[in-house]
Formats: structure tokens, sequence, C-alpha cells
């Protein structure tokens, strides 16, 4: 049996504590594809499977233990071959996908079931670029479905040099939205070459100071709260967060704002991983989109992976090359 490299793990453990071993290669499966994976990241969802943190994650991905010893959640790769009764993809087509519960993927070979949201990748999108273009991607996108957008519109995205955040403010930007993002100051540059039409640097000043009101507060990191962004919303705007709030208030303000008009939270509950990642590819191939990637580490180096990506110090994208 031939074997490949994996991240593995067969307890939930701190993200250093992520290792890389010698496994059999799967063999797919009716309904399955295997892919070898040629790129994968290391994300904010991977860090809750890794950890089973926080306690909610479990209910999808195991309760004691995790069902799977290999983590990773998107990929992108070419099909190796392909199971008994799939017709979509063939032994050699390049593809990608994602999936928030867990697919395996930090590996060199994954199993895929094509009822997933897995997608044929376009030439011109690379391994890497289309790896790094999933997960925050994704989230990101589903903040703006449930939202009505008008071109003119202004938006401030806090946390715009994260995966989600980065991704925020170029779809913003697509839809013709005025954006003002946040970021560190060593990043102000690459936030301003994303298109946003304004900059605040948070470590040297207070965004909710500025005298500016906004259509809408996307709150890209989960670090501030509906009570701190109010005043900084325009009669009727809408403040979204990437995390349920202290006690989960986003949630509970989300339901009390459906009976009430004024300034209000919606919880942006994250669906529909093919419309997302299709919308993303067409954006991508348009050349209105580039996923913001910060560093890369080969598969041996999960540990240092992991722990750099839930260290919160990342921009945009962390990187698995499995080439």
């Amino acid at each position: 049996m031939k074997t490949m490299r994996a991240v593995w793990r067969e307890e939930y453990c701190a993200p250093e504590k992520a290792g890389c071993k010698n496994v059999d290669i799967p063999l797919p499966g009716p309904g399955e594809v295997l892919v070898r994976v040629m790129a994968t990241t290391v994300n904010r969802t991977d860090c809750a499977i890794l950890t089973g943190k926080p306690f909610i994650m479990r209910f999808f991905t195991g309760f004691g233990r995790p069902k799977s010893p290999i983590p990773g959640t998107d990929f992108a790769g070419i099909v190796e071959s392909v199971g008994e009764g799939v017709t979509a993809f063939k032994a050699g087509d390049r593809v990608w996908g994602f999936d928030d519960q867990g697919l395996a993927t930090q590996a060199e070979y994954a199993v895929i079931p094509v009822k997933k949201a897995i997608l044929p990748l376009p030439g011109k999108i690379s391994f890497t670029d289309a790896a790094a273009s999933a997960e925050g991607a994704h989230y990101a996108y589903n903040f703006l479905n449930k939202v009505k957008l008008r071109a003119g519109q202004k938006a401030l995205v806090l946390g715009a040099t994260g995966a989600i955040g980065s991704a925020l403010l170029q779809f913003c930007k697509y839809h013709g939205l005025h954006v003002t993002a946040t970021g560190p100051t060593p990043e102000l540059k690459r936030v301003k070459a994303l298109g946003a039409d304004g900059v605040i640097d948070y470590l040297a000043e207070d965004f909710t100071a500025t005298g500016e009101t906004y259509d809408y507060v996307f709150d890209a990191v989960g670090k501030s709260t509906f009570g701190i962004c109010k005043r900084l919303l325009v009669p009727r705007g809408i403040y979204i967060s990437s995390e349920p709030g202290p006690g989960g208030q986003n949630i509970f303000l989300a339901l009390w704002g459906l009976f009430r008009l004024g300034r209000r939270v919606i919880f942006p509950v994250p669906s529909n991983i093919r419309r997302s990642l299709g919308f993303v590819a067409e954006l991508t191939a348009q050349g209105k989109f580039k996923p913001l990637i910060d560093k890369h580490y080969a598969i041996e180096k999960a540990g240092e992976a992991y722990a750099y990506a839930a260290s919160g110090k990342k921009i945009g994208n962390v990187i698995l090359d499995l080439k």
C-alpha cells in the first residue's frame, strides 16, 4: 500500500501539537474522488477543529475525540482517480473545494465526496490562490448576502488584514461601496492596495472616534461589539460580526432585531458553499479578487503553522504547501 504525508492527531490538541505522519493513501468509494492535494490552508476553522474549541464544533467533528485524525477544510489539487458512479470529474481535472465541518485535506491525498462543495478550478487560478480563496471568502460572502447592498453605501470593515476581512473589503468594492478599513500600522499599504477608500490604524487611532457614520459595520475578527459600534451606524445601519460575541449576544440581538426598526444586528449564518466558491471564482477570473497570503509552511511544520494561525497575528491566509 502506498503511503502519504498527513497532518495527524488522534485527540483534540493544542495548535503546536499538530504532527505529521506517514499513512496509507485512501481509496475513493462510490460517489467519491481521490484528489492529489497541491495546497491547503491552516485557517480559523481548522484551528477550531484541531482543538475542539469552541465546544460547539464537537457537535460536527466528534464529542470525545475527532472523527477524523486528519484535519483540513479546504483544498486545491488534481483528481487522481474516481470512484464508481462519478461522471462529473475524471483523472487529471483541476479541482478545489471547502467544507467547514472538515474534509481531511491536510494530506498529500484526500477522498472527497462529489456531493460536497468540490468545483472545477479554472486554469488561470493557481492552486495556492484557490486554497486561499475558500474559507475566509466563503464567510465574507455570507456577510454580504444577508443585506441589500447599493452602490455608494458606506461600510467599515474591522480587521481587513484577515482572511475574512480582506475578502470582505474586495467584495464590498465589487458592489460599489465606499469602504473604510482597519489594520495594523505595518499593513496599511496592503489594505489600501486591496481597494480601501480610507484606512484606520487601529494601533494608533480609535476607530470609533473619527466622527464618521456607516451603513454597515462588518466586524471580520469578532473583537468588537454592537454596543461599541452602534453609534457609528446610520439610523437603520447594520452590524455584522464573524463571532457570536460575549455570551452569544449577537445571536440574541439578531433575533431581537427582527421585531424592531433602527440600528440592528444580523448574524451571518453561513450556507451554500458552492454558491460562495462560484462567486469567488468568477471575481478571480475577472481580476477583481486576489486572496491575501501571509506565510507558507511545509506539511512537516504543521505545528508551527497552527500555532501561528491561532496566534491572532496572521495576515490573510496561511498556506500548507503539498506540491
